[in-house]
């Protein structure tokens, strides 16, 4: 027989299941297994082309998106506050906070090896078709950006893409931005030199959702919160060319003056010739006379 404790039990679960299907679980109950959280929804039309500051951005065949970096509402279990950005370079994912527990999620591109960094940001600035100056130490890697060295302007092949947004920390900027990309292919990589890259019509959604002096959070490799600022190490500098050796002549030879097909008893220097007997002048005679 089914005793009435059971009963009541299953019952309970089975009404708080029901309650609980028709709004946002509470992460307790989700981690005790009595909720699911919520699937996410993908956004509609986000990747369609537009018209953006006389620009035509075109519409990207969403199939080639991997399911996971397309723009989504999802459950997202955090402690932030509504604004602020957390990127996982782990998972090449950026949530934007909108409430408790729930986030919009994008897809993006992280710095490649030697490239990486975590810590806390700040949103200090944000601009719609940035200009691009690539920096001296990239110039140096790549002598073709050398034709940019004082600005490329905004546009469709810009590395900036259509909306940079900037950050620093404790008031200093390193340079990393958020930023868009016409390489859209490379979300989901490690293909940056640091900087956040996004799809074109990701970061102009987000750019809308930004009004400056959010916190951004860039978690650390594994995943975990960042407790201090971690750049990568700086590059090392090229070396110097060894100065060219220099070329000290042999010792000049001897001289020799010997000539060809000269006897060499003719050729005998006058120093190195025998010396020549001088004969002995003879004696005076001497008178006995006296």
């Amino acid at each position: 027989m089914i005793s009435v404790r059971f009963l009541t039990q299953s019952s309970l679960a089975f009404v708080v299941m029901a309650m609980l299907s028709a709004c946002v679980p509470d992460q307790s109950l989700i981690d005790a297994g009595l909720a699911k959280a919520p699937e996410p929804k993908p956004v509609t039309g986000a990747y369609i082309s537009t018209m953006d500051s006389g620009f035509a951005l075109p519409a990207l065949p969403e199939e080639e998106i991997p399911t996971q970096f397309r723009r989504q509402e999802v459950y997202f279990p955090t402690a932030e506050v509504p604004g602020t950005i957390i990127i996982n370079p782990a998972e090449k994912t950026l949530h934007y906070v909108t409430g408790p527990n729930a986030a919009i999620r994008y897809g993006i591109a992280v710095g490649r090896a030697g490239f990486e960094w975590s810590g806390v940001a700040q949103v200090t600035e944000k601009k719609p078709w940035p200009t691009w100056t690539p920096p001296p130490e990239m110039i140096e890697r790549d002598p073709k950006l050398a034709k940019w060295e004082k600005g490329q302007p905004g546009g469709l092949t810009n590395p900036l893409g259509a909306r940079a947004i900037y950050l620093t920390t404790n008031g200093v900027d390193y340079g990393y931005r958020i930023h868009g990309t016409p390489e859209w292919k490379s979300i989901g990589r490690n293909a940056s030199s640091g900087c956040i890259r996004m799809i074109n019509q990701d970061v102009i959604d987000l750019y809308n959702r930004v009004q400056g002096g959010e916190k951004v959070v860039v978690l650390n490799a594994d995943g975990s919160y960042p407790t201090r600022l971690v750049l990568p190490p700086p590059a090392p500098k090229p070396k110097k060319a060894a100065p060219a050796p220099v070329v000290v002549p042999a010792a000049m030879p001897s001289f020799n003056p010997l000539l060809q097909g000269v006897p060499p008893t003719l050729q005998t220097p006058a120093a190195l010739a025998p010396a020549v007997q001088t004969p002995a002048a003879p004696a005076t005679a001497t008178s006995t006379n006296g």
